[in-house]
C-alpha cells in the first residue's frame, strides 16, 4: 500500500532536523511564500525539499464564503530562496494544469 503525501508529516519532519540555523537570520529577515489552497501537495514537497523552507501555518483573512479567517500554509525563507520557490511553484502548477 503506498503512503498518502501529509503536509502535517513534512512540517513535523522539518521541525526534527538539527539544521544549524545563520545566527544572523533573525524572523524579520525572513519571508513567506503563501500557498494557494488547492496547491498540489507533490509540488509544495518538492518547494520544501529544493528550496529549504520551512512549512508553516498563518491564519490570515480570506474573502470566501462565511469565512473571515482561515488557517494558510506559508512557506517561509530568506527572500531569495523565496522568490525562487514563487516563480518554481507557478511554473509547475502552469505546467500540472496543462498536463489535465
Amino acid at each position: 500500500m503506498h503512503r498518502t503525501l501529509n503536509l502535517d508529516d513534512l512540517i513535523a519532519q522539518k521541525a526534527k532536523k538539527d539544521v544549524e540555523k545563520d545566527p544572523e537570520m533573525t524572523n524579520e529577515s525572513l519571508y513567506d511564500l503563501i500557498i494557494p489552497p488547492g496547491t498540489v501537495v507533490s509540488i509544495i514537497y518538492d518547494i520544501v525539499e529544493e528550496f529549504d523552507l520551512e512549512p508553516i501555518t498563518r491564519k490570515m483573512p480570506v474573502s470566501i464564503a462565511n469565512s473571515e479567517e482561515r488557517e494558510i500554509l506559508v512557506l517561509r525563507g530568506p527572500l531569495e530562496k523565496v522568490q525562487a520557490a514563487e516563480a518554481f511553484l507557478y511554473d509547475e502548477m502552469k505546467s500540472w494544469i496543462e498536463n489535465q
